[in-house]
């Protein structure tokens, strides 16, 4: 009886979250409350009579994964939140760009940066950094949606032939089901489905974007000091993590507690009246609440063995097509969890089927706006872009993410 209850639970909470606009009520709201809702009911009524100490256990599995990506986005986001106080990104912009721009031309421009930011970052930066480039620019709404459609797809595209880019191509590559020159075969076939999905999103963009020549402001030496610790505290995540397997967590933290410490000695003579540690209070807190709110959500379908059902589906079709529908089912369900309970049914596959594999759970979560960590992030970021005009877009994403898919398929011979 608890399952049913659960799985109610957890489709309310979703259509909730569809329907925010409509009832104006914040999704961090709903998303935590049945999220929280849900384990209360697991500790009451335990699955197949398990004790509470099993459904604690449980459950500070699930909080140790919420953590560690709340840490990690808070460190994230108030280097973000800094610079672009400061006006720094949008100086940079305007530094960079030419006078006059076209939009089409824009939204290959922006496509290929988000994608090749998330290949040297994390996709949680990469999303930040290229949502505050293309803010800047002052878009009509309709227009803004389609830029951050492109740079959610690109984000989740960019990091899935890299196991720095993507938690799950990590723990594919860690099982020893592909290797790091297979991985790379990926690059094409990624690419190329964010620059079809570019060229359908500018169908019908004529207009040229004109960069006011506005007076910049000048660029203090605090905050490229920054700027500069932001991008070392990246490449060095990088480097940790694949050479010592730190968690980026913990080097993002270190990184923050960097540009406190070289902050509070640049600006100690200056008559400043924000303190630097004071950004972290611009951070979007309902974002991270509701991160948490999905999680545990998705910690309890978990517990109810959804995610089992999952590996069922590769017995009864072909895997080259499961792993295609899996990577759809991997929007509306962590492709985290779902890759874990898939490599523990230990499925038979070939290399070939292995990276489509990993191009499915990378790319798939693209397809709904909570289906990604980039797509949460935009969500919080962008007024405009809702589930419902973001679902406006799935027949582009689903386009482009079968022309990924073919193009991994076909690269898979290659191994």
């Amino acid at each position: 009886m608890v399952t049913p209850i659960i799985l109610t639970l957890i489709a309310v909470a979703f259509v909730l979250i569809v329907i925010e606009d409509i009832i104006h009520v914040n999704k961090a709201k709903t998303t935590l409350f049945f999220g929280t809702l849900c384990w209360i009911i697991l500790f009451i009524s335990p699955l197949h009579g398990e004790s509470s100490e099993t459904i604690q256990h449980q459950l500070d599995h699930n909080i140790l994964e919420i953590a560690t990506l709340w840490l990690f986005l808070m460190a994230a986001m108030t280097f973000v939140a800094y610079l672009n106080s400061k006006g720094f990104i949008q100086n940079i912009v305007h530094r960079v760009m030419p006078t006059q721009i076209s939009e089409r031309k824009m939204m290959f421009l922006v496509g290929g940066f988000a994608f090749l930011f998330s290949s040297i970052s994390d996709n949680i930066t990469a999303t930040l950094i290229s949502l505050a480039v293309v803010m800047s620019l002052k878009l009509d709404p309709k227009k803004l949606i389609k830029y951050a459609t492109l740079i959610i797809f690109s984000v989740n595209s960019g990091g899935v032939s890299l196991i720095t880019g993507d938690v799950t191509t990590l723990m594919i590559f860690l099982a020893g089901k592909v290797t790091i020159p297979d991985l790379l075969l990926l690059v094409a076939p990624s690419i190329i489905s964010v620059l079809l999905l570019a060229t359908m999103l500018s169908m019908g963009m004529k207009d040229q974007l004109v960069f006011e020549k506005q007076a910049l402001r000048r660029i203090e030496k605090t905050d490229i000091t920054i700027a500069v610790i932001f991008m070392t505290t990246v490449l060095t995540t990088l480097y940790l993590s694949v050479q010592y397997q730190v968690p980026p967590m913990l080097t993002f933290l270190c990184g923050l507690s960097v540009m406190f410490l070289m902050a509070q000695f640049l600006m100690r003579k200056k008559d400043v009246n924000k303190k630097i540690i004071d950004y972290i209070r611009e951070i979007e807190y309902d974002t991270l609440l509701f991160f948490v709110g999905v999680l545990l959500l998705v910690g309890a379908l978990k517990e109810v063995g959804v995610l089992n059902m999952f590996t069922q589906l590769y017995e009864f079709v072909d895997p080259q097509y499961a792993s295609y529908l899996v990577g759809l089912m991997s929007a509306a369900v962590d492709n985290v969890p779902l890759t874990a309970a898939l490599l523990k049914a230990d499925i038979v596959m070939s290399p070939q089927q292995w990276l489509t594999f990993t191009y499915a759970t990378g790319v798939g979560g693209s397809m709904l706006i909570i289906g990604s960590a980039a797509g949460i992030i935009a969500m919080s970021k962008v007024k405009a872009l809702t589930f419902t005009s973001y679902l406006r877009m799935s027949l582009y994403l689903l386009i482009a993410y079968t022309a990924g898919y073919a193009g991994a398929f076909f690269m898979g011979q290659f191994i």
